[in-house]
Formats: C-alpha cells, structure tokens, sequence
C-alpha cells in the first residue's frame, strides 16, 4: 500500500499561514455563522430560525415554485432542500398546491406564514440593524452585491 508523503513541518506551517491570512471560504463560513446566530436569536420567539425565515420569504417571492426551483434559487444542494422544504410544510408555514395537470406540486406560503411572517418582522429588522452595525455600511452594501451576482445555477442539481 502506497502511502501520500506528509508535508514537512515547514511546509505545513506556511500552508496553514496562508489559509488563515487568505482564505475567502473560511472568513465567509465564520461571517455566516455570526449573522446566522444573531438573526436566530432575534427569532427565536417565534418559533422561527433565520434559515426558515429566509425560506418563506424566498417562497412568498416565488408565488408557487417546485421544490427544485426553491432549491436552485436558495443555492441549496437537493438534500438540503428538501429537508428545510419539509420542516417548513411540516409547521404548516407552506403548503403544496395540487396542479390542474402534470406532476409538479408548487409550493405557497400558507396564511399562517403570511402571519407569522408579519409578526417576525420587527424582530427581522432588529437583526438586521445589528447586522449592518456589525459590518459596517460598506460592508452590508458589498454582501448585498456579492449576493445579487452569485449564478442561480451555482450548485448541481
């Protein structure tokens, strides 16, 4: 059995150096857990988390899309996305349609999302000014930005 050489400690140390002054993924990863957290604290009461949240608000956008249209808009793998689909159905936030013809089932935001949707909003707000005061102006306008231009067909499937 072949075994992979292991990287001289040298080597090691100016690669780990690298990733921690450099690395676009790992500073991304660490924003989106403190917003995330900040934004699931602020919803918390409502029997609600950020990612659901953000879910609704992506399925009231929508008006009716398959779960695979949720899927790609949300940049979501289909695992994923069926799973945070289901919680929210599940909670009664969204129901599926019955179509008039073909397989597809649309998905909607119900009425009791609609409201629950109303009722988080302050708290949304709150976290979001938190979140803007945390990133300052420039950097709350360039995740905006960076956001809108990401590819709908970013992830496969």
């Amino acid at each position: 059995m072949k075994t992979k050489p292991q990287p001289k400690p040298e080597n090691l140390h100016a690669l780990v150096n690298e990733v921690i002054g450099d690395c676009l993924m790992t500073r991304t990863r660490r924003i989106s857990r403190v917003l995330t957290n900040l934004f699931d604290q602020e919803l918390r009461p409502f029997g609600l988390n950020a990612s659901q949240f953000s879910l609704l608000v992506l399925i009231a956008r929508m008006e009716g899309a398959s779960r695979a249209e949720i899927g790609r808009a949300n940049h979501q793998e289909r695992s994923t996305s069926t799973r945070n689909l289901q919680l929210v159905l599940d909670q009664g936030w969204a129901e599926e349609r019955v179509p008039d013809k073909g397989r597809s089932r649309p998905i909607v935001i119900s009425t009791a999302g609609r409201a629950l949707l109303t009722e988080a909003m302050p708290a949304w707000r709150s976290a979001q000014a938190k979140a803007k005061r945390m990133l300052s102006p420039h950097g709350a306008t360039a995740v905006v930005d960076l956001a809108a231009g990401l590819p709908v067909d970013a992830l496969p499937g």
